[in-house]
């Protein structure tokens, strides 16, 4: 019995020992004798290593968490020894010939777990082969002065060019990376009402998360239908003890333009009692007659809904939203 036990602890010293002396790439595993180091790299790539010296991949080995882990060039391309050793471009990872899913994968090996990034695959990005490095630069080469070209006043939102980002290694400043390939949102950013996005003084992850969720364009939802616009409309949240029934079923985009709107408050029509009436028909028998009210004279100044029902996102007091 002796003998067993201290067979097994010879055994599982020398696994213990084996693994100590390995790391792990994507997939594959590796000696630690097979990693050089990105300095080693610098020799032939001295562009590359330049841009990505000072990027925030490049300061992990700085930080504790990350002291017995692969960092730099090796972490994404795999052991460079015998790359150096015979300069075959086949001894080292490549991303040139990858899929989008390809290179994703790789990313995703330290980047997933979080909830922001945790739903990427189920994404739309992924579905349509948009993968991480259609969006973001890992070697990042600075461009220009990264001055704000505005003559408003600048804050933090609006301090850098719009073609540059310092920001989760983009190749350019948010609005401009997304509607590069969402260019049929970008007139409604450009309509007399609309979300400041443009402006700098928010921007489309505010709202949406890119790396993918459970929702209808993956929009950042917690509770309910609307999270990401009670975010800041959180007025409109309730609970009420009256609740208008669209808002609750249908969400705030029954009767809003989210991006941008040609009326006020971003309304779907001109005139208020026009978007009452897609559900409100003063016709008896038609729409919504429950609660039922009396026929409203349509005329102009009528027409506006809620001068009278002026708590039209729910009330407290009044079943028809007087107050």
């Amino acid at each position: 019995m002796i003998g067993v036990v201290s067979w097994l602890a010879t055994a599982n010293r020398s696994q213990a020992s084996s693994l100590k002396f390995s790391r792990t790439t994507g997939n594959a595993r590796f000696d630690d004798t097979d990693y050089v180091g990105s300095d080693a790299c610098k020799d032939c790539h001295e562009d590359q290593f330049k841009n990505f010296s000072h990027t925030s991949h490049a300061k992990l080995s700085t930080i504790s968490s990350w002291k017995d882990k692969v960092t730099g060039c090796e972490a994404c391309h795999g052991p460079g020894k015998a790359h150096i050793a015979e300069g075959d471009p086949t001894k080292i990872i490549s991303f040139k010939n990858k899929s989008p899913k390809e290179i994703s994968e790789t990313c995703l090996s330290c980047h997933a777990g979080k909830e922001e990034r945790n739903n990427f695959r189920r994404g739309e990005h992924w579905r349509n082969d948009i993968g991480c490095t259609d969006c973001h630069s890992t070697h990042s080469p600075a461009t220009g002065r990264n001055v704000a070209q505005s003559i408003t006043f600048v804050g933090r939102a609006n301090a850098e060019k719009p073609d540059f980002s310092t920001l989760h290694l983009l190749k350019v400043g948010e609005p401009q990376l997304c509607m590069s390939c969402h260019s049929e949102v970008k007139p409604d950013f450009n309509k007399p009402f609309h979300h400041k996005v443009l402006e700098g003084t928010m921007k489309c992850s505010d709202c949406h998360n890119p790396h993918g969720g459970f929702e209808l364009k993956q929009t950042r939802l917690a509770t309910g239908a609307d999270a990401a616009c009670i975010k800041c409309h959180a007025d409109k949240q309730g609970p009420f003890t009256y609740e208008h029934a669209p808002l609750k079923t249908e969400g705030c985009a029954v009767c809003h333009s989210p991006h941008g709107s040609a009326n006020p408050r971003l309304l779907k029509f001109s005139r208020v009692n026009q978007l009452c009436l897609t559900c409100h028909s003063v016709d008896h028998g038609v729409g919504n007659d429950e609660p039922a009210g009396p026929t409203h004279n349509q005329n102009a100044q009528y027409a506006d809904c809620t001068n009278c029902h002026v708590k039209i996102h729910g009330s407290r007091t009044s079943p028809v939203f007087f107050r």
